[in-house]
C-alpha cells in the first residue's frame, strides 16, 4: 500500500512524512548543512504501519527530491544507511 508523502522544510531542518488526522504517523527527518547537502538523521514509522514498506517509501521520496534538486545526502540514520547499503540504485545521491 502506498501512502501519501508530504515534504516540509523549515530553516535548516526538514522531513518527509505521512500525515493522518493531523499527526505524522511516519517520518524521515534531515538537517541541512548547506544549500546542497542534507544529513538524514532519523526515521520513525508508527506501529500501525509496520511491515508496509513505509520507511522505504519515505526514503524513495527523499531520493527523488534529492535528484530533482541536486541535493547530496549523508545517511546517519541507521535505517536509511542500511537501505543505501542494500540498494546501489539509490546511491547516486550520496556524498
Amino acid at each position: 500500500m502506498t501512502h501519501p508523502i508530504e515534504h516540509q522544510e523549515t530553516g535548516n531542518t526538514g522531513a518527509f512524512y505521512v500525515p493522518q488526522n493531523g499527526e505524522r504517523i511516519a517520518e524521515m527527518t534531515y538537517s541541512r548543512t548547506n544549500p546542497t547537502l542534507i544529513i538524514i538523521d532519523h526515521t520513525h514509522v508508527d506501529e500501525r504501519l509496520k511491515g508496509q514498506g513505509v520507511g522505504r517509501q519515505l526514503l524513495d521520496a527523499l531520493v527523488a527530491w534529492a535528484r530533482e534538486t541536486k541535493t547530496r545526502v549523508v545517511a546517519l540514520c541507521p535505517f536509511a544507511k542500511s537501505q543505501f547499503d542494500k540498494d546501489p540504485s539509490i546511491r547516486d545521491v550520496l556524498v
